[in-house]
């Protein structure tokens, strides 16, 4: 069974743009088809994600740690509009980040859910 989260940070920086958790599951049903932007290593990848009227080349960035089967973990975001790239001290923060949420079991995943750590947004029968 696929699992998609949202961490707390990217959930408060996705409530300032026009991203819905829809189209977040729809990149990563994307992404599962091997459909991604950017592979940056130690489980990140890049995927656009296009915003109203702006379309995928001028709207959102996304970087997501996952084990590129069941768990995917969108951490952080930018508008292209905002900043180009990431920096390498960020990336290597954000593998850390990512390597973490990725060993939690079912049980951990379900407990930061309830603490509001990290906010389920979709399962297979939801995508």
């Amino acid at each position: 069974m696929n699992r998609v989260f949202k961490t707390r940070y990217f959930s408060r920086w996705v409530r300032k743009t026009e991203l819905t958790d829809k189209a977040l599951c729809a990149a990563v049903v994307e992404m599962a088809q091997g459909l991604i932007d950017g592979d940056l290593g130690g489980g990140v990848l890049k995927k656009r994600i296009g915003l109203a009227g702006r379309g995928k080349r001028g709207g959102a960035r996304t970087l997501v740690a996952t084990n590129k089967g069941d768990k995917w973990f969108f951490v952080y975001g930018f508008e292209k509009n905002v900043r180009a790239t990431i920096t390498d001290g960020e990336l290597q923060a954000l593998q850390d980040i990512g390597a973490e949420l990725l060993a939690r079991t079912g049980r951990q995943l379900d407990q930061a859910v309830a603490e509001g750590s990290l906010q389920e947004i979709c399962h297979d029968h939801k995508i």
